[in-house]
């Protein structure tokens, strides 16, 4: 419900803080007191045009908060989630115009479009008047309204979920019928973009590990060619060419020389020098082998890292044909198969889908069929549920009929096969038509009241805004007036602005419009009145100018039935 309204520098306010509780307030006051000027800037608040006309004079903006409590559970939350705002147990709308006419919305202080908050406040406020209805007079609401005043909700739940059902079997008998249709077109590609895959057969992983494969070959290679190299440094191929080992035997040989019948060995001069050869052969012998051995262990053969570069050079240039990476080949295989599957076995699998489609079409038909009956049923019995509440609201010419029609199928939706709309016929003998087109002001406001007693239990929003719905009638019918009005307020908060004693008598809550003067300026200002002051009120409403005896007594007459 609506908890507070902030008010500042629109038309004659200045600055106006109300808060609103539950149940019905109503609104009084003096012809150009200023209660247009209240409605104007909640509707401001709620998304109406902007009109630089309504910033204050002297004002540089104008600028109007209405502040919300709406119930657990309320539509509004899933709206501000699915557009990405925070939510909180309070909702606040704000609108700031500025005296060149632009304006600004806020919803929990978050900047938001101006029809963002239009929808979200037609989800908090209805506003019935004279001059403008939000709500009942918008015919989207009317299936919603009467599903909710007399349909089962799980007759709606199986229409919507045999749409959604049927929708899907579209949806996969059409995707069915396009893939063969781009298969038939690419076929030739197709085969032999799959021969050439499936030829291929590529792997998981298999470029990181034909990767280390051919680093870890091409360090072998490396290791072999050293080893053949040291190899040959040791015994050379050219036989011209002295080994290491001939040149240390050809020097110990030379060394032999020095050695003479008259020196025994032990006292040859070159005897270490010919021990450091002897060791320095051996040693070159062992190196050799252990050169030979390493080189017999080594696994390097240049044909294994030819084929493991050929196949991974191979994987990367068809990878690059078809714009995929090479982890992604085995995944391209088999949806380049599928596709070609489709084609070779499409036409099966479309004829099932079609049958699908007739099978769920039928499931919607009925479940909208068996919707429709209870619609028709509903709105048999809202009919004479507003036919009752006509006569005194001085509507006893008036007919309401609510028409539940069929739909073409290209309008059909997962709310059913039918179309509702409320119509009216306030003459005798005039056609039935819709609400706003055939009533007056006075008479939709009626209506509508009429129409809120029965129907306020299934409507989500949680106040109503009635602005003079008693205008043009006194006596008993403001009184049936006031009487009904305080009835919607048993399920919802109402806020009335009525020139009405009847209708005044009836509120919770009882706000005194006024003008002012001071210091050469008219201003408007809104009391909210005690009981004292609350049965003046009545009074002048029932006199006028001049408030009599009788006039109280008459206005304790009145807040006496009220109670």
């Amino acid at each position: 419900m609506l908890t507070a309204l902030s008010i500042r520098d629109v038309v004659l306010i200045e600055r106006l803080d109300l808060a609103f509780g539950a149940g019905l307030t109503v609104l009084t006051g003096e012809t150009g007191a200023g209660k247009s000027i209240l409605l104007d800037s909640l509707g401001l608040a709620l998304g109406a045009r902007a009109d630089a006309g309504l910033v204050r004079a002297g004002a540089e903006q104008a600028s109007v908060t209405a502040s919300f409590a709406p119930p657990a559970g309320h539509p509004l939350t899933g709206l501000l989630v699915e557009q990405g705002l925070e939510t909180e147990e309070d909702v606040v709308l704000r609108r700031v115009l500025g005296k060149d006419g632009r304006s600004r919305a806020f919803i929990n202080d978050q900047p938001v479009g101006v029809a963002l908050l239009r929808r979200a406040a037609g989800l908090l406020v209805e506003v019935q008047g004279q001059h403008e209805q939000i709500g009942l007079a918008d015919p989207a609401s009317h299936a919603g309204l009467l599903d909710a005043f007399g349909v089962a909700r799980p007759l709606r739940d199986a229409t919507a979920a045999a749409w959604r059902t049927w929708r899907e079997a579209i949806a996969a008998l059409e995707a069915a019928k396009a893939a063969i249709a781009e298969a038939e077109r690419d076929e030739a590609w197709l085969r032999h973009a799959v021969d050439e895959l499936a030829a291929l057969a590529p792997q998981e992983d298999e470029e990181d590990r034909l990767a280390r494969e051919r680093q870890r070959l091409q360090q072998g290679e490396r290791r072999a060619e050293a080893i053949a190299a040291a190899l040959a440094e040791l015994a050379p191929h050219d036989r011209r060419t002295p080994t290491p080992a001939a040149a240390l035997r050809a020097a110990g040989r030379a060394l032999q020389r020095m050695v003479t019948p008259a020196q025994p060995d032990a006292a040859n001069p070159a005897e270490p020098a010919l021990a450091a050869l002897e060791r320095a052969e051996e040693a070159l012998a062992e190196a050799e082998t252990c050169l030979t051995r390493l080189a017999s262990e080594a696994d390097a053969d240049p044909r294994l890292l030819e084929q493991a570069e050929e196949r991974l050079f191979t994987l990367r240039a068809v990878a690059r044909k078809h714009a995929v990476a090479v982890a992604e080949l085995p995944a391209l295989l088999d949806t380049l198969s599928g596709r070609l599957a489709a084609l070779e076995t499409g036409a099966a699998r479309v004829v099932a889908l079609e049958q699908a489609v007739h099978e769920t079409r039928e499931t919607y038909v009925q479940a909208a069929a068996a919707l429709g009956a209870a619609r028709r049923t509903a709105a048999a019995r809202l009919d004479r549920a507003v036919s009752k509440e006509l006569p005194p609201l001085r509507l006893d010419k008036a007919r309401f009929h609510a028409e539940v029609a069929e739909l073409t199928e290209a309008d059909w939706g997962p709310s059913g096969s039918d179309s509702v709309r409320f119509l009216i016929a306030t003459n005798p003998g005039q056609d039935l038509g819709p609400l706003g087109r055939i009533a007056s002001g006075g008479e939709l406001s009626r209506l509508m009241l009429a129409l809120k007693v029965v129907l306020s239990s299934g409507s989500p929003v949680p106040t109503l805004v009635f602005d003079e719905v008693d205008a043009d009638v006194g006596g008993a019918t403001a009184a049936a007036v006031g009487d009904r009005l305080a009835r919607v307020a048993e399920r919802v908060q109402v806020l009335v602005v009525t020139h009405s004693p009847q209708v005044a008598a009836r509120g919770g809550a009882h706000l005194r419009v006024a003008k002012q003067a001071s210091r050469g300026r008219t201003s408007t200002r809104v009391d909210q009145l005690d009981v004292k002051a609350r049965r003046e009120e009545i009074a002048r409403m029932l006199a006028g100018e001049t408030v009599t005896d009788a006039a109280r007594a008459a206005a304790d007459d009145l807040l006496g039935a009220a109670v």
